[in-house]
């Protein structure tokens, strides 16, 4: 597939979210430390944009998702803006790739999946934290963790409802190559809507 994705012949039949899968497993192969690490970019109400590295927590046929505090800067600039970009970039195989669209809010079921899959350490955490906010020190919120895991104690940490997950339904993706003398190999899929068709471009270096 990927020899496919890059030569000139037909690739109509090409799914990228199948290529991704592919050059996914190379990367949890390559790179040592978190290869679900991604650059995730969101604008403000000026318009002014935002990137910071999160993790790529979950992928299906519908997008690509993370977990996140709603209240915080992402969370609220999402939730007012829902389009983002994100690109993820495997340095040991010198790929990357980049993708756009729509970002839509996962189910309750779904973030209640996933939050139960975490470390109870975690949850507390998520539980504890006012992302994003001015924090006076670090001792103010190791008391609220310290509180908070004393209420809770061995029983179960529920979800906060500020704690959920938005999925980014793409409308563009693109896989890049590293190639010799920066002749690199792009290749990007587009489509009007999630219910649209691919169509695949190969892009100059």
């Amino acid at each position: 597939m990927t020899e496919r994705l890059f030569d000139d012949g037909d690739r109509t039949d090409l799914d990228p979210f199948a290529v991704f899968e592919e050059w996914f497993a190379l990367a949890r192969e390559a790179e040592i430390n978190d290869p679900h690490t991604m650059a995730l970019a969101s604008v403000d109400d000026e318009g002014m944009p935002d990137v910071r590295m999160v993790l790529l927590n979950a992928r299906d046929a519908r997008g690509f998702s993370f977990f996140t505090n709603f209240e915080s800067e992402k969370g609220r600039q999402l939730l007012a803006h829902p389009k983002a970009a994100m690109v993820m970039h495997w340095k040991s195989l010198r790929r990357q790739v980049r993708m756009r669209g729509p970002v839509e809010v996962v189910s309750p079921e779904e973030a209640d999946a996933y939050f139960g899959s975490r470390p109870k350490g975690s949850q507390i955490a998520s539980a504890a934290s006012q992302q994003s906010r001015a924090l006076d020190s670090k001792m103010t919120l190791l008391n609220r963790l310290s509180e908070l895991a004393t209420t809770i104690d061995d029983g179960p940490v529920i979800r906060p409802p500020h704690w959920s997950g938005f999925r980014i339904v793409p409308t563009s993706i693109e896989f890049w190559k590293d190639g010799e003398f920066r002749l690199h190999d792009r290749v990007r899929f587009t489509r009007e809507s999630a219910d649209q068709p691919w169509v695949s471009t190969r892009l100059y270096p």
